[in-house]
C-alpha cells in the first residue's frame, strides 16, 4: 500500500530541474555525451586526493559507529576502487550508443512508414547504500543513455557522495550537459518524498537490504527495478573435478564476501562428499571462512549446526552454509525454493547434467564451471551497472545501458487515414520491412 508523503517544495523543484535537464540531455549527440563522460573521468582523476579524504572521513565515522564489517567493506573506496570506477566511466563512453537505435523500419503501405526507435527513460531515482563507486557507475550510465538521475546514497557515505557529486557537477559545467541532470539527496526523509514524485521520476532502482527494497516497492507508484537478497548457491555435482571445485568454491565465497554475487550456500552431491568436503573445508578455513552444515555434513567435517534460517540468509560475510544432496534434481529444488533468483552455479564435467541445471534453475544468472562472482555489469562488458535485477520481466541480471532506454513508435505518412484500410473495399497493408 502506498503511503502518501508530500514532497517538500525544494525537492519538487530539484526534480523539476532534473527533468528539464534530462529532456535536453536526451537529444544531445553521441559525441556530446561521450565528451561529457571524458570530462567527468578527467575531473575525478584530478580530484582523487579530495575524494579519498572524504571517504576516509566516512570510514572513521563508520568505525566509531561500529557498523557491520560487510557494510564497511562496501563503504571503503581506496585508490584501486576509485581508479577502477574512473576506468569504468571511459569504458561506458566506448560502448555503442543505446539511444536512437532503429529496431523496426517497416512500410505499412506505400508512403506510410513505421519506425521503432530507442529513447531514454527520462529521470532515474537511484537509492543505494554505502558503495561510493556506485555513484560514479550510475552517473556514467545515466549520461550515456541520455537520462537524468536523482541519487540517494547511504548516510554512512555522505561525505564521499557529496565530494563525488561536486566534482561531477564541476566537470559537466564545462560540457553541453546541464549539471542539474545529476542530483544528490542527503537525508532519509527525502527517500519517502522521492517515492511520491511519479510526475518527475520514471524509474526507481533501490540497492539495499531485502526489507528496504520491499519498503520501496510498497510505497511508490513509480516502477521499481532491482533485487532484494543475493542468496547465491554453488552445487558440486558427482561429476565435478576436485581441483576445479576447490578453486571455484573459494573464489565464489572469499573473493569479495560482501558482494551480492558471493555464494552463501554450498550444495554437495553425496557421492563425492566424503572425498571433497575435507579438502574444500580446509581451503575455506584457511581463508577465514566459518562453516555451517547440515547433519550429514557434520559427520564429515567440523561445522556449526544449520537450521532453516541459514538457507534463507545472505551472510555477506565469511560464513558458508553447506548441505549434502542426493541428486542434481534435489540441488535444483533447494535452489529454486531458497534462492533469490540472482546467480547460481554448478561444477560438473557432465554436460548433460549442466544443461539440466542451467535450464531448470530459475535465476538471472546460471553458471557452469565458473565463479558466481562474474555476475557483474563490468565483467559482462556493460561498462558498469545501475544494479542487478532478479525480476522475471526484462531487464534481468546486471542492468547496463540496455535497461535504461525504452522506445517509441514513429509513423510518417502523406495524408494517410485509417478509413482507407477498413470496410468492404479496404486497402491491404503491405507490411514490408525496409
Amino acid at each position: 500500500m502506498v503511503v502518501s508523503q508530500i514532497a517538500s517544495p525544494s525537492l519538487i523543484e530539484t526534480a523539476r530541474q532534473t527533468r528539464s535537464a534530462a529532456s535536453k540531455l536526451a537529444v544531445l549527440s553521441t559525441e556530446a555525451r561521450n565528451s561529457a563522460l571524458e570530462a567527468v573521468a578527467i575531473a575525478l582523476e584530478a580530484a582523487a586526493a579530495e575524494i579519498l579524504a572524504a571517504n576516509e572521513a566516512d570510514l572513521q565515522a563508520a568505525e566509531a559507529a561500529n557498523i557491520a564489517p560487510a557494510l564497511y567493506a562496501r563503504l571503503k573506496l581506496g585508490e584501486s576502487k576509485l581508479q577502477a570506477a574512473i576506468a569504468g566511466v571511459r569504458d561506458v563512453a566506448k560502448l555503442e550508443d543505446p539511444v536512437g537505435v532503429s529496431q523496426i523500419h517497416r512500410e505499412l503501405d506505400e508512403g506510410l512508414i513505421l519506425k521503432r526507435v530507442t529513447c531514454p527513460l527520462g529521470v532515474l531515482g537511484i537509492i543505494f547504500e554505502a558503495r561510493p563507486e556506485a555513484l560514479i557507475q550510475i552517473t556514467s550510465l545515466a549520461i550515456k543513455s541520455g537520462n537524468g538521475v536523482i541519487l540517494k546514497g547511504g548516510r554512512e557515505a555522505i561525505n564521499s557522495c557529496q565530494a563525488l557529486t561536486k566534482v561531477i557537477h564541476q566537470a559537466l559545467g564545462s560540457t553541453q550537459i546541464d549539471p542539474a541532470a545529476v542530483q544528490l539527496l542527503t537525508t532519509r526523509e527525502e527517500i519517502k518524498q522521492l517515492l511520491e514524485l511519479e510526475q518527475y521520476v520514471d524509474l526507481i532502482i533501490p540497492r539495499g537490504s531485502n526489507s528496504f527494497v520491499r519498503y520501496v516497492q510498497d510505497n511508490t507508484r513509480i516502477p521499481v527495478l532491482g533485487h532484494a537478497d543475493g542468496i547465491c548457491h554453488l552445487y558440486l555435482d558427482k561429476a565435478a573435478e576436485i581441483n576445479q571445485a576447490i578453486k571455484i568454491t573459494v573464489d565464489a565465497k572469499t573473493h569479495y564476501p560482501a558482494a551480492c554475487n558471493a555464494i552463501e550456500t554450498l550444495l554437495v552431491h553425496q557421492d563425492i562428499a566424503v572425498e571433497f568436503l575435507p579438502q574444500i573445508a580446509a581451503a575455506l578455513v584457511a581463508e577465514g571462512v566459518q562453516l555451517r552444515g547440515d547433519e550429514a555434513t557434520r559427520k564429515i567435517i567440523d561445522a556449526t549446526s544449520t537450521d532453516e534460517h541459514d538457507w534463507q540468509t545472505e551472510y555477506s560475510d565469511l560464513i558458508l552454509a553447506i548441505k549434502i544432496v542426493d541428486s542434481v534434481e534435489a540441488a535444483i529444488a533447494h535452489i529454486n525454493h531458497y534462492g533469490s533468483k540472482h546467480t547460481e552455479a554448478i561444477v560438473t564435467q557432465d554436460r548433460q547434467t549442466a544443461a539440466m541445471f542451467q535450464d531448470r534453475v530459475d535465476a538471472a544468472g546460471v553458471y557452469h564451471n565458473c565463479s558466481t562472482r562474474f555476475a557483474d555489469g563490468f565483467r559482462y562488458g556493460f561498462g558498469a551497472e545501475v544494479g542487478i535485477s532478479t525480476q522475471q520481466m526484462p531487464p534481468r541480471g546486471p542492468v547496463g545501458l540496455e535497461g535504461l532506454v525504452t522506445y517509441k513508435y514513429k509513423v510518417t505518412g502523406n495524408g494517410h487515414i485509417a478509413a482507407t484500410y477498413t470496410g468492404s473495399d479496404a486497402k491491404p497493408f503491405t507490411h514490408r520491412d525496409l
